[in-house]
């Protein structure tokens, strides 16, 4: 929770990072910009690194890193300092992998789907409890005490998962398929920078364009490399199993939704009264606007688990969706009132706090127990791309559309969004035969068909 509170939470306070680092409007969105390519490389990296080592060691390795880059960065006085606190926070993206691969390891099968539901959720809660606490502790404390909130959460973290995380057995004579990771790492810096400095080059400039091109190459590169090492970082025939590549295109598009939704509220509501669709409130109602969101996210995570010994993942994602995209439909006709808002924000945490949970736990059913960090950690990435786009997209559609209909087409984009996530949970695999503890045997259907 810690970890994700610290990706979201400097995004409220931008244009205070830049009065008080003395900086530009893009200097200080590289506060959020180098921790998303941070984690985005380092995720599938720790990952897999739990994978062979064990993922006790590497999570307390992972969490220590993270703490000392977010007292870098909330200490920082100068923009480089701020952005090297980041990117060291930026590691602690491999929280998530690890989290998954010792919920495998140590809970028995009738809870695992429970403790990956409450796991998921925690990404997208950060997300929504930063705007929570953004408002009152900006407009009481100052904008530095935002950065330091993580840092209570993960001091005792460590201490926490030094003290009760147990250790496992790490995999013997298995290594890191370095040059793949430092190919993966190239083509994925070059295009989320293309991606997040789009609007501000243009879509169309040198830079973009060339950045999106070295991205091609590396990709390419890296496609080749990991078909022809005996230990690649993702084994792309994972990646293509039915019920691994589902859930990573429901992630996407989940992440999407999560992130567009967590910049339209809050604009709308902030936009001044004599707009004529505007609210004039404050950063603290905007904040509050949040609030049910994400109670509704948190609980609706926690309940997933149970879902899935009774129905399965397949139709709690299928059922993610539905509420999801009927919380954005209904605000794209409806979004005169507060309670309008609030109604739809609350149909879309709930909607998102089962998906969240159910492409999770649908990864972790698909993959072999060795493979659980990098698969998770792919899995995570990807949701992390989502969310890049989500704001992104969202802002040029506010930005391209003035007025009322920009609003309206945001809100109706993120609805579409998540009813193509529809087909995509009906193609995943049904349950298979289940266990004594009652979840899928793992890995069952990764070994029986590797490339359906």
């Amino acid at each position: 929770m810690a970890y994700s509170l610290s990706m979201a939470v400097v995004t409220p306070a931008l244009a205070l990072i830049q009065q008080g680092l003395h900086t530009t409007a893009a200097g200080a969105a590289w506060a959020l910009t180098s921790m998303t390519l941070s984690a985005a490389v380092a995720t599938p990296v720790v990952g897999r690194l739990g994978d062979l080592y064990g993922p006790r060691r590497v999570l307390l390795a992972v969490l220590v890193i993270a703490t000392v880059g977010m007292v870098v960065a909330a200490a920082a006085g100068s923009l480089p300092l701020m952005l090297l606190g980041r990117m060291l926070s930026g590691i602690g993206g491999g929280v998530f992998p690890l989290a998954y691969t010792i919920i495998r390891d140590v809970f028995p099968p009738a809870r695992t789907a429970s403790a990956v539901g409450l796991m998921s959720s925690m990404l997208g809660l950060g997300g929504a409890v930063s705007w929570c606490l953004a408002g009152p502790i900006i407009d009481l404390l100052g904008w530095r005490w935002l950065l330091w909130v993580p840092v209570a959460g993960l001091v005792p973290g460590v201490l926490l998962a030094w003290w009760i995380v147990p250790a496992s057995e790490p995999r013997e004579a298995a290594g890191v398929d370095w040059w793949g990771a430092a190919l993966f790492a190239g083509w994925l810096v070059a295009a989320l920078t293309a991606l997040t400095e789009g609007m501000d080059w243009g879509w169309t400039s040198p830079g973009v364009l060339g950045l999106l091109g070295l991205a091609a190459l590396l990709a390419a590169a890296w496609l080749r490399v990991e078909t022809r090492v005996a230990e690649p970082l993702v084994d792309l025939r994972l990646m293509r199993v039915r019920g691994v590549w589902t859930a990573n295109a429901a992630s996407l598009l989940s992440g999407y939704a999560l992130m567009a939704g967590g910049l339209l509220f809050p604009l709308l509501v902030q936009l001044p009264a004599s707009t004529g669709y505007g609210f004039g409130g404050t950063a603290t109602q905007a904040a509050l606007l949040q609030l049910p969101a994400s109670i509704g996210m948190t609980a609706a995570g926690m309940t997933a688990g149970l879902l899935d010994r009774r129905i399965g993942s397949r139709l709690v994602l299928l059922g993610g969706a539905v509420l999801t995209a009927a919380g954005y439909a209904f605000v794209v006709v409806q979004h005169a009132a507060m309670w309008q808002l609030y109604v739809g924000g609350l149909g879309r945490g709930i909607g998102l706090g089962f998906a969240y949970a159910a492409v999770a736990n649908l990864v972790v059913a698909a993959v072999p127990a060795g493979e659980t960090g990098v698969a998770t950690g792919i899995n995570t990435l990807i949701r992390t791309v989502g969310a890049s786009l989500g704001t992104q997209v969202s802002a040029v559609i506010v930005a391209g559309l003035p007025g009322e209909r920009g609003f309206s087409a945001g809100f109706a984009v993120s609805a579409a969004v998540m009813v193509a996530v529809l087909p995509l949970a009906l193609l995943v695999p049904r349950r298979g035969r289940r266990s004594r503890g009652g979840v899928t045997s793992p890995g069952k259907e990764c070994r029986t068909a590797p490339v359906s």
